[in-house]
This record gives structure tokens, sequence and C-alpha cells, in this order.
């Protein structure tokens, strides 16, 4: 795959990168995009629900997540449900994959293999799952994929338990499996910096890219105006 473009937001409300995601797509396809583009972001707590549904994997009432403010989303990609939240770090890479001949199973792959590269830089060993799909420690699940593929363009992707507060995933069953969670800072037994976890992840990223990836603001991204209410980019 060619250079990609790479963008860092702050905390920011899952629909509006869902909302943003969707516009890259649309720029990507269109050619008024010419690189693939990556976003890495963490999102106030909110719970997602993929093509396969997920709301039967919810183990509390909804009545209750309402009560703690946590709203849980529909979506387009793969998969069951999961949570999103700080100290959680999310990457949607928009890649066109028919431009990069790459197929679906073998991009999840590198994806997964991403969180992999970026866990050992540090400090944790992990491993990926023909059969489960995402990212292990032991029997733990320390990180997730789910992407979606429109006319050769995926999005959605990859989120990794740096340093979340788990309880959120005990309310579920995350991925629709019995699964115990783990994060980096579990494993480790010591704090990680969200800072130098997007750092390594970037860098994974730039290996994925066979012309590595260069970093810029939403405003940069081809002159084209989508900043973000709040995001202030």
């Amino acid at each position: 795959m060619n250079k990609a473009k790479i963008i860092e937001l702050p905390l920011t409300a899952y629909e509006e990168v869902h909302d943003l995601q969707k516009r890259l797509v649309s720029m990507r396809l269109s050619g008024e995009l010419d690189r693939d583009v990556v976003i890495l972001v963490e999102h106030p707590p909110v719970y997602t629900l993929g093509k396969r549904g997920g709301r039967e994997n919810i183990v509390v009432s909804e009545g209750f997540l309402k009560e703690q403010g946590i709203p849980v989303v529909q979506t387009e990609r793969g998969g069951n449900i999961t949570w999103h939240g700080p100290g959680q770090l999310v990457a949607y890479p928009i890649v066109h994959l028919d431009e990069a001949r790459m197929g679906v199973a073998d991009f999840v792959g590198a994806l997964e293999q991403v969180m992999i590269e970026t866990l050992d830089a540090l400090g944790v060993s992990a491993r990926s799952d023909a059969v489960n799909r995402g990212v292990w420690v032991g029997d733990a699940k320390i990180g997730s994929v789910g992407i979606r593929v429109n006319h050769g363009v995926s999005f959605h992707g990859l989120a990794l338990n740096v340093a979340p507060d788990l309880t959120f995933f005990s309310w579920i069953n995350p991925c629709g499996l019995a699964v115990s969670m783990t994060t980096a800072e579990q494993e480790l037994g010591r704090k990680v910096s969200m800072t130098a976890a997007r750092c390594e992840m970037k860098r994974a990223f730039g290996a994925l890219f066979s012309e590595g990836v260069v970093e810029m603001t939403l405003n940069e991204l081809n002159g084209f105006p989508l900043a973000l209410c709040g995001a202030g980019t």
C-alpha cells in the first residue's frame, strides 16, 4: 500500500467520527482524496452494535445504561457488540483495498498485526487467533477488529485496550463472546501513556504502508474543510 495520511483527533464523540469516516470514504471513491487515511482517536463511553446485532449480549438493562449516560449505537461494521471509551485507542483506516490489491481477510490480519506491533513496543506480547479475530494475551482479549468495505474502500477499524476501565466490558459479552478482557496497563502492572501508545501505533501503520504515513490535521487534508464540532483541529 502507498503512503497514507494519518490524522490524530482528541476525545471525540463516536457519531461525529462515524460521519467523518463516511465523508472520507465518499472522497476516496470519487478521487477527491488520492491517498488512504488513518484516523486515531479516543471516544467518550459508547456501545456499538455490528451487523450481527448484539443487544442480546447486553447483560444489564438499557435503562441502567441510560442512567450511566452511555448510548448504544447501531453501525454497519462487521461483528457484534463492543465498547469504546477513554483509554482505548481506536484507529479507522480509510483504505482503498482494490487499489492496494488486498483482500478483506488479509487486511484484517494486517490490522491485527498493527496492534501486535504496538503492544510489543509497549512491552506486551500478544497474538492473533484465526478463529476468533482480534488480538489476545493468553486467553484474554486486548484488541478488536471490525470493518466495513464500501465499493472496495474500508472503514471502521480496530480498538486497542491501552488503559480503559474494564468495568464497561463487564456489562456486555464483548463481540458476543463470554470472554475476559485485558489492557496493556493490566498486563504490565504499571501506567501506560496514551501518547506513547499513539506514537507506537503510528509507527506500526507506517510499516503497513509501503511509503509510510504523513501526519496532518483535518483542515490540511486536501485543503478540504472537514473540521469536527468541538474536535479542536
